[in-house]
């Protein structure tokens, strides 16, 4: 249905490039809830510099482009692979750190990120942010004449023009991708690695009893959250066409937070409808956007007196008796 509707809305003409823009960004918090579930749902660790590695794929598409050429099919594989990178590289040194300890030093990560990207003029554009290239799909490029060998999208298929297809392309490629990346998820809980995840979160020390090794565990939530923040990093800045260190502050991170809190520590259904809830309420709600965060601070007080585990709690696999004799 999130595949067919916005195609059906576009043809009739119903959908404009806001509305599909404002999908794309539900998704995109669709995968950055995935990707920060399993760190902090899964896992138990409580991570506030989850922005960084969200920024690391956004930027990576937007510097290789410029020195390096790098295209968006090509970031599409490399970004994720960096952030990946970045979090094994932010976990290795927090793996002794718990609770209140580790946020903080997962919040100064994401701030040291954050103020690279702002003071590195040279390198990053600083304040003035940098530019995206448009994505092409098989040497097709959506712009009104192509260049080089390259084939217009629109003449291709003998379409008249209009820069809604650009959009468009990103958000059924993000919807595809997202639908992978939540199957991927709940294969995960099921999996040994996603139930030595659990253990960890509901008690280390007797984890380790077992004999699990906390590193591992610790470090391939890390790194698998991280790779997906990366890969939403890529669409965002594919989707916006244009980015800047503003766009991966602090209050990007709660944002994130909030999602995997209101829709339920380890539900990946309950974070779909809350990112969807998040991202696309305030366009309803536009003339109290300088209530924005008060809204928000309330909604969050009223979860956690209504719902404290979340819109959905996940469920939990049980065995029957049958075949456990």
């Amino acid at each position: 249905m999130g595949l067919l509707l916005p195609l059906l809305f576009f043809y009739f003409g119903w959908f404009g490039k806001s509305w599909i823009n404002n999908l794309t960004l539900a998704m995109v918090y669709v995968l950055l809830g995935l990707g920060l579930n399993i760190v902090v749902g899964l896992a138990g660790l409580l991570d506030l510099g989850f922005v960084a590695f969200y920024a690391v794929g956004a930027y990576f598409l937007a510097l290789g482009a410029e020195y390096l050429g790098i295209g968006f099919w090509t970031a599409l594989f490399l970004a994720p692979l960096l952030a990946a990178l970045c979090g094994g590289l932010l976990g290795f040194p927090v793996l002794k750190m718990h609770g209140d300890y580790l946020a903080i030093v997962t919040l100064g990560f994401g701030e040291i990120i954050r103020l690279v990207l702002v003071n590195w003029i040279s390198f990053t554009g600083g304040p003035n942010g940098a530019s995206v290239p448009d994505p092409t799909i098989f040497n097709l490029e959506f712009v009104r004449r192509a260049r080089g060998d390259a084939v217009a999208f629109h003449d291709f298929f003998g379409l008249p023009y209009s820069s809604d297809y650009r959009y468009l392309f990103v958000y059924l490629l993000l919807f595809v991708i997202s639908m992978i990346a939540l199957r991927f998820f709940t294969q995960l809980r099921v999996m040994p690695i996603g139930r030595s995840w659990e253990a960890l979160r509901e008690d280390e020390i007797a984890c380790r009893s077992l004999g699990i090794n906390h590193v591992t565990v610790k470090l391939s939530a890390f790194m698998l959250g991280a790779m997906i923040g990366g890969l939403a990093g890529v669409f965002f800045a594919t989707a916006q066409g244009f980015i800047s260190p503003q766009s991966f502050n602090f209050f990007e991170s709660v944002l994130i937070l909030s999602i995997v809190v209101l829709g339920g520590m380890g539900s990946s259904i309950g974070v779909i409808i809350a990112a969807f809830t998040l991202t696309l309420l305030p366009e309803f709600l536009r003339e109290f956007a300088g209530y924005r965060v008060l809204i928000f601070g309330l909604l969050m007080i009223l979860m956690m007196i209504w719902r404290p585990n979340g819109l959905l709690r996940p469920k939990r696999s049980v065995f029957r008796k049958s075949e456990v004799a």
